[in-house]
């Protein structure tokens, strides 16, 4: 990977019902280019992953949501799942979590169902976005430009449909951290 990102600390949100591949790749891809990784979850102890609808691995949580400080952290990933994407909207101390990274320009990678969530911090309006199909009316509803492409960057925003976009949504993701923070329009 020729990109370096170390020195950045990355938050990945996350909960049960969590797409695993989009949050085992990513986070495999971010700690080999250096940044350091931290899963948040409302969970306390540990989440599920699940692979489509079987269970999957559990995964340790690094810090709950209570512990957890925006500040102390460069980035943020929203892996998807259709679940977790659904749970973590719910949570008002995630979509808090979430809206605070926007507004101090750090960049956000999000794919799949995570969508819901950049919805439900009320931050894809006038944003270039890509998700899973089934979010396509949802996020215009908000207010974004919907379109169909493997990774779509707007202003530190990263976002991508599926796992099969895995590759070019890591590396964007690397990239737009590579740059720091971002000023929003």
């Amino acid at each position: 990977m020729a990109a370096t990102i170390g020195g950045n600390k990355v938050a990945f949100l996350a909960t049960d019902g969590v797409e695993q591949v989009e949050l085992d790749r990513p986070w495999h891809d971010l700690g080999e280019a250096g940044a350091t990784t931290e899963l948040v979850s409302p969970n306390p102890d540990e989440i599920q992953g699940f692979n489509h609808l079987d269970k999957g691995d559990r995964r340790k949580v690094d810090k709950s949501l209570d512990e957890a400080n925006p500040e102390d952290y460069d980035a943020l990933v929203l892996p998807g799942g259709v679940a977790n994407g659904d749970f973590i909207r719910t949570d008002r101390r995630a979509v808090r979590f979430v809206r605070s990274f926007f507004d101090a320009g750090k960049p956000i990678s999000v794919i799949c169902h995570g969508g819901w969530v950049l919805i439900e911090a009320d931050v894809v309006r006038g944003k270039r976005m890509t998700s899973w199909p089934s979010l396509r009316t949802d996020l215009t509803s908000a207010g974004a430009e919907w379109v169909d492409e493997e990774v779509v960057t707007d202003n530190g925003l990263v976002s991508s449909r599926s796992p099969k976009d895995l590759d070019a949504f890591c590396a964007k993701t690397i990239e737009e951290i590579g740059e720091g923070r971002h000023r929003r329009r």
